[in-house]
């Protein structure tokens, strides 16, 4: 039986493992009657910076009815076809090294890609139903296929769960936001309110005790289904797939993800995840199932609420907005709320986290210089290209973004007497610009429309708020507000030893200044972030615990002689080592 003809189709093979190398075949029965634009997106969503996933593009070549078709680069991410009569065939080499969450990785030991670093489109089709044939490597007969990528059912080589053959996608916009997964990774299967989940990990974890983390992972998606859906209990992925998948690379210290419409690419660290017969798990488990809560609410929370200025994606050029606050802050602020609420961790463990975010935001000093509006704004070039001085010169919309989202509930429950909440928000966000996205209803959320919404959602107004903790620079008065909710705050030094007022890094056997608080210490003293401390007061700094050891017989006001590597050079400084300051929180419930 024949494969029908398709207008767009795809043909991927992990033909060269230990090259890293994709085969990809493009079948266009229509092309372009003067020529056919092909181009790969230059950013991926989720991740605000232009990545230029063309360069990975090794070789190229165009064939029409037999015949050698001219193809040439136009731009840094697009090529033209010459004229051809007929169906138009691509062939293309990709290399995947990227072992992140954004790109493509190819070993022979699985095979990883995101649309973005693949699938070339079609210019003028982009609207066109896309097919794709998943080929398996010529190595391995037992690799198995973990996409959320619907299987193009009701056609002749239609790929079975799991399986190599063929798979579906309405549209170009589609195909891209459906990663994939291929060898032979640790899954599990599990029901949310009827909707089913695969958890899937590729690499090396002994004993992983699965169970236990998909009895998690449920849990915290039926308190997030049950939020958004409190009476129909629906699934938001149900409009694209008819699963969602948590597919997660283990590594030795990995730690990421990335959202998609019925999906999500994680990274985590080996130690982070739980083994059996063991029940404790620490703190880097629930730095995972965060992690997993996330890129969860993220199905909702920009997958469908949008920015205005992300309808549609132009993968072409960076796409500014300064909602990043709401649609990564908000996320932020109802990963670990949820961990809480679907009784994952405890309160003293929900307080414990958002004191460590809250003291995480009071020690930048760039939270004075940049609001998290601008933040938002300045993705592209600032929060996804930082430096050394980012932590005096940034404001992340992920953390402070989460603390103006808590601020924002309890002004609202207060207000209220506790009938409303920011629950109300996300709920009428959802109904109105998320719930019928991918059903031909695709709006954003203006710029500007933020307190309108707030207001209407829970009559409060919160003009006032926005403008001082989100246009503006002030701190979120989270010492006035937590009390109202029966929690007390103080704060308290991190340690009672003097300061250098810089953040300091083992590197290669070397103490590095990662960077320098800007009026600190070690900024009057004249020193730089990428010193490299050698000795203090004429005593040897070999690695940071050393230097805690030299500061631990000192006291605030003491003057020291630093001795740095700057560059090749020996340089001497005298420091005045400063008080530590105030910057640690502490949560605690008084009622």
């Amino acid at each position: 039986m024949r494969m029908k003809k398709h207008a767009i189709l795809y043909t991927v093979t992990p033909a060269d493992p230990a090259g890293h190398r994709f085969h990809v075949r493009l079948s266009i029965q229509a092309p372009a009657p003067a020529g056919q634009v092909l181009a790969l997106p230059a950013w991926i969503p989720g991740s605000y910076l232009i990545r230029d996933f063309s360069r990975q593009v090794e070789s190229i070549q165009a064939r029409s009815q037999n015949r050698r078709v001219a193809i040439r680069k136009i731009s840094d991410h697009a090529w033209r076809c010459a004229p051809c009569n007929g169906p138009l065939t691509i062939e293309y080499i990709v290399y995947a090294w990227d072992l992140s969450v954004r790109g493509a990785h190819l070993d022979e030991t699985h095979a990883f890609f995101n649309g973005t670093s693949i699938y070339l489109s079609v210019a003028g089709q982009e609207n066109q139903p896309c097919h794709v044939m998943m080929c398996p490597p010529p190595h391995a007969r037992n690799w198995r296929v973990h996409t959320s990528l619907p299987e193009a059912h009701g056609e002749a080589e239609c790929a079975r769960r799991h399986g190599f053959g063929l798979y579906r996608a309405p549209d170009y916009d589609a195909l891209i936001d459906h990663p994939v997964e291929m060898g032979t990774p640790q899954f599990a299967r599990f029901r949310a309110h009827g909707a089913e989940h695969e958890i899937v990990f590729t690499g090396v974890v002994p004993s992983l005790d699965l169970k236990r983390i998909a009895a998690d992972v449920r849990h915290i998606c039926a308190a997030q289904i049950a939020l958004f859906e409190p009476e129909t209990r629906a699934a938001p992925f149900l409009d694209s797939s008819d699963r969602y998948v948590f597919m997660t690379m283990v590594t030795d210290t990995g730690y990421g993800g990335l959202e998609h419409r019925a999906s999500t690419a994680l990274m985590a660290a080996r130690r982070d995840l739980p083994v059996m017969g063991r029940e404790e798990a620490g703190d880097g488990y629930q730095n995972f199932l965060g992690l997993v809560s996330h890129e969860y609410f993220h199905t909702w929370n920009v997958k469908r609420i949008k920015p205005a200025a992300f309808v549609p994606y132009d993968l072409g050029r960076p796409n500014h907005t300064s909602l990043l606050w709401v649609f990564e802050g908000f996320t932020s602020y109802y990963d670990d709320l949820m961990l809480l609420r679907s009784g994952t961790i405890d309160e003293s463990d929900y307080l414990r986290t958002v004191a460590k975010v809250i003291s995480a935001v009071r020690r930048g000093a760039g939270r004075l210089k940049q609001s998290v509006a601008e933040s938002s704004f300045d993705a592209w070039t600032r929060y996804y290209k930082q430096d050394e001085n980012s932590p005096n010169a940034l404001v992340s919309y992920y953390t402070k973004g989460s603390l103006v989202a808590m601020g924002l509930d309890i002004t609202i429950r207060h207000a209220t007497g506790g009938k409303r909440s920011l629950d109300d928000v996300m709920r009428l966000l959802w109904q109105r610009y998320g719930r019928d996205f991918y059903r031909g209803a695709a709006t954003g959320v203006p710029e500007r429309a933020v307190p309108r919404l707030i207001k209407e959602a829970t009559g409060v107004d919160v003009s006032d708020f926005i403008s001082r903790h989100v246009l503006g620079r002030e701190d979120v008065p989270l010492e006035k507000l937590l009390p109202l909710q029966g929690i007390s705050f103080i704060w308290k030094a991190a340690t009672a030893l003097p300061s250098l007022d810089a953040r300091v890094k083992e590197d290669r056997g070397q103490t590095v200044l990662a960077s320098v608080s800007e009026g600190g210490a070690a900024h009057r003293a004249g020193l730089s972030a990428g010193d490299i401390l050698v000795a203090l007061d004429g005593l040897r700094v070999s690695d940071p615990a050393s230097l805690d050891r030299l500061l631990g017989a000192r006291l605030p006001g003491d003057r020291v002689i630093a001795h740095v590597f700057r560059r090749d050079e020996l340089r001497q400084y005298e420091v005045e080592l400063a008080a530590p300051a105030n910057t640690d929180c502490v949560l605690r419930r008084t009622q």
